[in-house]
């Protein structure tokens, strides 16, 4: 198996995948429960959406690791999810059913997209200063969903967001911060994962001596895992003409979502081949078209690369069994969910704070005094953590790029391709 993931040539050894496997999955697990939550109030059963949503993770994440060899792991997508309940389902009117079946052949087209090469051709496409201030970008998303969770960062009527109050939870935080931040600073192994671990049994105490509600607590331990979604999705009935945009939508976000992961966590963790592009990268997009083709048929939103992936290779991941090990992690949880209670998010909070530090360091590759350069790479690392999206921060990158190398007379920096992309951004802005 050593030989198998090429621990020696990747510096690694089994503790560290395992122990950035743990990582990963700890800092993703959310997606569990959340992912459930969302679907169902369309009607969806709870329990099955939760069933659709370890199948994708597991089986997604356990190919990432076993066919393209990159320590990412995959679920289904937050955002995405967001977009099949409110807006496809609750704002077009499509039946549920109807709405999995346009998942269905998204990933379907993904997948020939990535077959073919034709993404790959995308990701080589992505300017370098775009992909460092992408890499960054998606450091500061990170971070901005960590102090989130955490609720040091809430809405602020006057000032748009702002610093929330300090609560027992908020404090919690902050000592989960400390704690991680000592360990990190201090080079311990799996850091990440003991400030985990160190800010969860901190945060017992909630709502038992003080504090709003319980943060930890025990809901039993078993759960049957419910089938009733697997090919529940409308084949035909979502190939009408009309519900073509919806198909695009999907295709558009889930892939540009996925390019940024690749490209910004490959950056960060220095994950790349000798010209600088994401390794194996088109092994890599088959996964992700499998990841969202799947969802479909078992009955969830798009699967896709999670960002938080970047907390296991921030341990130390660099090999597939990375994700393998996040992977199999996941099954016990169509069994046993109830047990996810025990770990809340602020304990996982901290980590992807720190995460964001990690990802800093593609903005010093920048070219600040090029303003034909800075400009598409700031607007790309700022748009990503306040449009909370990270297909917004690069369509605007790649938009802004074209239209100041036009200005500039730098033809040759713009490629066929890219200018593929602007009309493919355009039109998603339009849609």
């Amino acid at each position: 198996m050593a030989d198998f993931f090429e621990l020696k040539k990747n510096k690694s050894n089994y503790k560290t995948e395992i122990l950035a496997g743990i990582t990963t999955f700890l800092a993703m697990m959310y997606i569990i429960v959340v992912n459930p939550a969302i679907l169902s109030e369309t009607g969806m059963p709870f329990a099955a959406v939760l069933t659709a949503t370890v199948i994708v993770s597991a089986f997604c994440s356990i190919m990432m690791g076993v066919y393209a060899k990159n320590p990412i792991a995959l679920a289904p997508g937050m955002g995405l999810n967001a977009f099949f309940t409110y807006t496809v389902v609750f704002g077009m009117g499509l039946s549920w059913q109807t709405a999995l079946g346009a998942v269905f052949w998204s990933g379907i087209i993904f997948l020939l997209l990535s077959i073919f090469k034709i993404r790959v051709k995308i990701v080589e496409a992505i300017p370098k200063q775009i992909r460092y201030g992408v890499a960054a970008g998606i450091g500061l998303f990170i971070a901005l969903i960590g102090f989130i969770n955490s609720g040091f960062i809430t809405s602020n009527p006057a000032t748009t967001i702002g610093m929330g109050p300090l609560t027992p939870v908020t404090i919690t935080f902050l000592f989960g911060l400390a704690v991680t931040s000592i360990l990190v600073a201090r080079k311990v192994k799996g850091a990440l994962l003991w400030g985990i671990i160190a800010t969860t049994l901190a945060a017992i105490p909630i709502g038992r001596i003080w504090g709003p509600e319980l943060l930890v607590s025990w809901n039993g331990f078993f759960s049957a895992p419910d089938f009733s979604l697997l090919f529940a999705l409308d084949f035909v009935g979502s190939l009408k003409l009309a519900f073509i945009p919806v198909m695009f939508a999907f295709l558009f976000t889930d892939m540009f979502d996925s390019l940024s992961t690749f490209v910004g966590v490959a950056e960060a963790g220095n994950l790349v081949d000798k010209n600088g592009d994401p390794r194996n990268i088109r092994q890599s997009l088959v996964v992700d078209g499998v990841a969202t083709t799947l969802a479909g048929l078992v009955g969830s939103s798009p699967g896709t690369s999670y960002i938080e992936s970047a907390s296991g290779i921030e341990t130390g991941g660099r090999t597939g069994l990375t994700a393998v090990v996040a992977g199999l992690l996941f099954i016990p949880f169509m069994f046993f969910s109830p047990l996810l209670s025990v770990v809340p998010a602020i304990a996982t909070a901290p980590v992807l704070v720190l995460v964001g530090v990690f990802m800093m360091g593609p903005i010093l590759k920048i070219k600040w005094k090029e303003m034909d350069y800075a400009i598409p790479a700031f607007l790309s690392l700022v748009l990503i953590p306040l449009t909370y999206s990270i297909t917004q921060g690069i369509i605007w990158g790649f938009l802004s790029w074209t239209v100041l190398k036009i200005f500039k007379g730098k033809f040759k920096e713009i490629t066929p391709m890219l200018i593929i992309i602007d009309i493919l951004a355009i039109i998603a802005l339009v849609v």
